[in-house]
C-alpha cells in the first residue's frame, strides 16, 4: 500500500521561482521507487506515532498537505484526525538553539564551509520560529518565511542578511544561486549576534508557557 502527498509551499500557494516541491511517501517496508533525495519517506507506523506524540512535522502535514495518490482510495493522513497537542516546544527550540550556536561559532571562527553553516543557521531559525508559533500562537507558521511572520516576535534580521541565509540554503541543498563570499561574513556575524538574543527570548517565553 502507498500514499503520496504534496506539502509545503505548493499547498500554501506561496510558490516562487526557486521553490521546490515537497513530497511525502507513506509506504510499507522498503520501496525502491522512492528516492529519499526527492521524497520524505515514512512508514504508516512511524507517521501514526508522530501524530500521537503531537510532533511538529505531524502538525505541518495536518495543516498543509494534499493527497496526490492513494492505492486504496483513502486519505490516510486525514483519517488520522487532528494530531495530539504539541508539547515539545521547549525541548525542540532548545535543540535548534544548540544547532544555531554551533553553526554560528563556526562562521565566527572563519569556517571554510561558510555556505553549509549559513544554511544550517537558516534551518535553525526557521524551525525555532515554527516551533514557537505552534506552542504560543493561535496560527502556526510554516515555511521558509516563518521567522518573519511572528509579528513583534519576528526575527531581527535585515532583508539583505535574511536573503543571504536563504541563498545559502538553496546552494547547500540544491546547488542553485550565486556564491557567498567569505568577505560577507563580518556583516553577517554582527546581525547574527542579535539573532542569538532573539532565539533566547523565544526559548525563555516557551519555557515559561510550557
Amino acid at each position: 500500500m502507498t500514499h503520496i502527498y504534496a506539502f509545503g509551499s505548493i499547498c500554501r500557494g506561496d510558490v516562487t521561482a526557486d521553490s521546490d516541491i515537497d513530497l511525502l511517501a507513506l509506504v510499507e517496508g522498503r520501496d525502491p521507487r522512492f528516492d529519499p533525495d526527492k521524497f520524505s519517506i515514512y512508514s504508516y507506523k512511524r507517521i501514526s506515532e508522530l501524530w500521537k506524540s503531537g510532533n511538529a512535522f505531524a502538525w505541518h502535514l495536518a495543516r498543509e498537505s494534499k493527497l496526490i495518490h492513494s492505492d486504496d482510495n483513502q486519505d490516510f493522513l486525514r483519517d488520522l484526525g487532528v494530531p495530539s497537542e504539541y508539547r515539545k516546544g521547549p525541548e525542540d527550540c532548545r535543540r535548534f538553539e544548540d544547532i544555531f550556536q554551533a553553526a554560528f561559532n563556526s562562521v565566527r571562527n572563519g569556517t571554510p564551509n561558510l555556505v553549509f553553516e549559513l544554511s544550517t543557521i537558516f534551518l535553525a531559525i526557521r524551525n525555532i520560529a515554527t516551533c514557537y508559533s505552534l506552542a504560543n500562537l493561535s496560527e502556526p507558521k510554516f515555511g521558509r518565511d516563518s521567522a518573519r511572520k511572528l509579528g513583534d516576535r519576528s526575527v531581527p534580521l535585515s532583508d539583505v542578511v535574511y536573503s543571504c541565509l536563504m541563498r545559502a540554503r538553496l546552494l547547500s541543498t540544491r546547488g542553485l544561486g550565486d556564491e557567498i563570499c567569505i568577505r560577507d561574513a563580518p556583516a553577517l556575524i554582527e546581525e547574527l549576534e542579535n539573532c542569538r538574543d532573539w532565539i533566547e527570548k523565544l526559548c525563555l517565553e516557551i519555557d515559561k508557557d510550557g
